[in-house]
C-alpha cells in the first residue's frame, strides 16, 4: 500500500488528528466530571466528525497522489483531477 508522500497533506491530517485528540480529552474530562450526558453525546458527535472529515481528507489525498501519479497527464490532467476530487470529496462529506 502506497504511503502519503505530500508533506503539507501529511502536516494537515496530523493537525487534524491532534485537534481531535483535544476534543477526545475533554470528552474524558466532561465524564470524569459528570456532565450531562447530552453534552456529552455532542462532543462525542463532534470528534467522530473530526475523525470522520480527517478520514475523507487523507482518502481523497490518496487517491489524488495514485491517479495523478498513474495516470500522467500533465498540469492540465492534475487540475482536471485536483477538481474532480475536490468534488467527491464534497460528495464524501455529506453522507455523515
Amino acid at each position: 500500500m502506497a504511503m502519503l508522500t505530500d508533506d503539507k497533506t501529511r502536516t494537515d491530517l496530523l493537525n487534524r488528528l491532534k485537534r481531535a485528540e483535544g476534543q477526545l480529552r475533554g470528552v474524558q474530562r466532561m465524564i470524569e466530571e459528570g456532565q450531562p450526558c447530552l453534552d456529552i453525546a455532542s462532543q462525542m458527535a463532534a470528534v467522530r466528525k473530526a475523525l470522520d472529515s480527517t478520514y475523507v481528507r487523507m482518502t481523497v489525498c490518496f487517491m489524488q497522489q495514485e491517479l495523478g501519479a498513474r495516470l500522467g497527464g500533465g498540469d492540465k490532467g492534475r487540475a482536471q483531477l485536483a477538481e474532480v476530487l475536490d468534488e467527491v470529496q464534497t460528495l464524501l462529506g455529506k453522507v455523515r
